[in-house]
């Protein structure tokens, strides 16, 4: 594959992902899939899936697992729901994981990814020490099945992030940089983080935004590629010097919106095409 190729997050049945077809219409060469509702994780399905995207030409980069109940609605919000980091939820999404990792092997993926939750900054707190644990035993299930654990990034700091990489101690960990979410969340200034982190960046999600009055406390603001405060001139660049040659997959989360969401991708894919023809 050449380097660089556009990717766009696409979805079945169920999350933020455009549909598949939108994704051929708009001629991307991969995608990220946001795992289907687990009734239809089925072998038959990953085998029409895989047979859809062969007759299309598109390839499969990574499965992003996500789970019932989860809500990105404020701050506060998605450290109660998201990941696996609530403890009330998370035995049953453990299991689920796996299982989406087993599905992603019938679609001969060997990257899963996921959004972990907000893990505790403090590292002697017992959640640290208990999301460790699960994070050890997902990346031991992937392994079994020949995959990496992709962590995607905005919850946490880039040396936090850092730390709790190096507390897993699991060769098949790595990181699914997106650059909004680190303004988003006000967790720390994106080029930056991707300098620091770069050595476990193996995907990566195209995705602006712009910082809250309040960083940390409230949220950022998503806006069109290009119109926010992440720089995506340098954001490629900084790609180029941690010499990360991966897909470039554009995310863009306005599901509600279908014909603006397929408008804002289409010039994302224009406005990452100059900026690779310029960058070489």
């Amino acid at each position: 594959m050449d380097k660089w190729p556009i990717g766009v997050f696409t979805s079945v049945d169920a999350g933020l992902g455009v549909k598949l077809e939108v994704a051929h219409e708009l001629a991307v060469p991969t995608i990220q899939l946001h795992a289907p509702a687990k009734e239809t994780r089925t072998q038959a399905n990953a085998e029409q899936f895989l047979a859809t995207l062969s007759e299309l030409g598109i390839t499969l980069t990574a499965v992003f697992g996500g789970f019932e109940g989860e809500s990105y609605a404020d701050i506060p919000t998605v450290s109660k729901t998201v990941g696996l980091v609530p403890p009330e939820t998370r035995a049953e999404r453990t299991q689920e994981m796996k299982e989406i990792a087993d599905f992603a092997k019938l679609l001969k993926c060997d990257v899963v990814a996921l959004h972990l939750g907000f893990v505790p900054h403090d590292t002697s707190d017992p959640l640290y020490q208990e999301v460790l644990q699960i994070t050890r035993e997902i990346c031991d299930h992937c392994k079994a099945n020949g995959q990496a654990l992709h962590l995607e990034t905005g919850q946490e700091t880039a040396d936090s992030l850092l730390q709790f990489i190096s507390d897993v101690e699991r060769d098949n960990l790595f990181i699914n940089f997106d650059p909004a979410n680190m303004i988003l969340y006000g967790t720390g200034e994106p080029i930056e983080a991707l300098r620091k982190v770069g050595k476990y960046v193996r995907s990566v999600h195209c995705k602006d935004g712009k910082w809250a009055d309040k960083p940390g406390e409230a949220w950022g603001q998503e806006v069109r590629l290009g119109e926010g405060d992440v720089g995506f001139e340098t954001y490629l660049r900084t790609l180029q010097e941690i010499g990360y040659e991966g897909p470039l997959t554009i995310e863009r989360e306005i599901p509600q919106e279908p014909e603006r969401q397929k408008e804002e991708i289409g010039h994302a894919i224009n406005l990452l095409s100059e900026l690779k023809a310029k960058i070489g």
